[in-house]
């Protein structure tokens, strides 16, 4: 009884199958793999964060393009309505600084593909600041699996190489590099996962602020031929609404009166 006491309060044996001894077991090698899994993992969510506070500023800024750029009497003076650094200014900048350089076209035709190249040149360059980093995150996703597993591969292999040198499969020669193998792969999944969510949501955002620039270019150029005749419904169908809801109960009062004395005629006849 006093030996079980004192071994307990002697304290557990030390694990010598625990992570970082299965890592320092692995040496250099496990080590460097490691750490460039933790470097993709943490390049991939910095990537993740900057691209989504950068697509959210964009999305929020088409809200105020929306409620008070088509309002303007003129184009520049609804592009001094918007950021300086916004992607929406930039189409309208290249938009402007593209009609300005009509007078240099020969044919009207030729004028209109110009303006159409400027703002299609303008689309091209916002949507490539917007996919930069995504080729990181498909490599993290396509590679890091792949990396866990060559830690893999050299564990087993050292773990091979105890149990040739041993000779028996015991468990003290065998668990310590097959522990090592199985953290590498699980660790290789960990880091391939988020990076392939992470790329495939940011690209359907994309695509989204995409459809939404191009709308807003066609806009810009129906605008411009049309020497500012022609812009958006949205714009209207605010202004018209409230005088459709005032018409409408107008419309129904003055239908009671008439109700009123046809019935009361009835009863003298």
């Amino acid at each position: 009884m006093l030996i079980d006491i004192l071994a307990a309060a002697g304290g557990e044996p030390a694990n010598q199958f625990g992570f970082l001894e299965a890592m320092e077991q692995g040496g250099v090698i496990a080590w460097s793999i490691l750490t460039v899994l933790v470097i993709m993992s943490v390049g991939s969510f910095y990537i993740l964060i900057t691209k989504l506070l950068e697509q959210n500023k964009i999305i929020s800024q088409y809200k105020t393009v929306r409620a008070n750029f088509w309002r303007a009497n003129s184009l520049s003076e609804g592009a001094s309505k918007l950021d300086k650094n916004s992607a929406w200014r930039q189409v309208v900048d290249d938009a402007l600084a593209a009609e300005a350089q009509h007078s240099k076209m020969t044919d009207s035709l030729e004028a209109h593909d110009w303006m159409h190249g400027s703002l299609a040149r303008s689309e091209a360059a916002i949507n490539s600041k917007l996919a930069g980093g995504l080729p990181f995150l498909a490599t993290v996703g396509a590679t890091s699996p792949f990396v866990g597993l060559l830690g893999t591969v050299i564990g087993i292999y050292r773990a091979l190489i105890n149990i040739g040198l041993a000779g028996s499969a015991s468990i003290d020669k065998v668990a310590g590099p097959v522990g090592e193998a199985l953290i590498m792969t699980a660790i290789g999944l960990l880091v391939a996962v988020p990076a392939v969510l992470a790329y495939n949501w940011l690209q359907s955002r994309n695509k989204r602020i995409a459809e939404m620039l191009s709308g807003f270019s066609t806009d810009i150029l129906a605008n411009i031929t049309s020497r500012g005749a022609v812009k958006p419904a949205l714009a209207t169908t605010k202004a018209a609404a409230p005088a459709a809801a005032i018409k409408a109960p107008v419309s129904s009062t003055a239908t009671k009166p008439t109700t009123a004395t046809t019935t009361t005629a009835a009863p003298k006849v």
